[in-house]
């Protein structure tokens, strides 16, 4: 496809586009800006309940009303964040509480661990060193009953050619 060919091309779509704008009617635009609000309200709540109450407090601040009756809501707020912030640490001070609770469960859990490895690791042991004796044992009898064998099938060729 030739450059002329793409410039063309690009045209008409251009000049679809505008035709499809011009049938476009204001309450299309609105019906669109509506929902493209919807979708980011749907998204964004956060920002969207923060962009609405900076948008009433600068209306409040533009009239007189809205200025004294803002100072009274600075009053109060600075009450209520004092509120929120006691709140906010006592919130704070129970998650150190149950962080610390944790950790003492799982110091405990870590002991009772450590004992039970430790009583295995002395039961067998204790099993290790009973078999090990039982072993020796054994040895030193098949040593003496190989010996005492021996020194009788020794005693017997001596006494056949004496």
């Amino acid at each position: 496809m030739s450059s002329e060919e793409k410039r063309q091309e690009l045209k008409a779509k251009i000049e679809a586009a505008e035709r499809r704008n011009e049938e476009r009617s204001l309450a299309d635009y609105a019906q669109d800006a509506g929902e493209t609000a919807k979708r980011f309200v749907k998204d964004h709540p956060v920002a969207a309940i923060a962009g609405v109450a900076v948008l009433g407090l600068a209306i409040g601040a533009l009239t007189r009303p809205g200025r004294r009756a803002g100072a009274e809501v600075g009053r109060r707020t600075s009450s209520f964040a004092t509120q929120a912030a006691e709140m906010g640490a006592a919130y704070a001070s129970g998650l150190f509480d149950a962080a610390g609770d944790a950790a003492l469960a799982g110091r405990d859990k870590l002991e009772d661990m450590s004992d039970a490895i430790g009583d295995n690791a002395r039961a067998a042991r204790r099993r290790a060193s009973y078999s090990g004796g039982n072993a020796a044992a054994k040895a030193r009898i098949l040593s003496r009953e190989t010996g005492k064998s021996a020194g009788r099938t020794s005693r017997r060729l001596r006494s056949r050619f004496d």
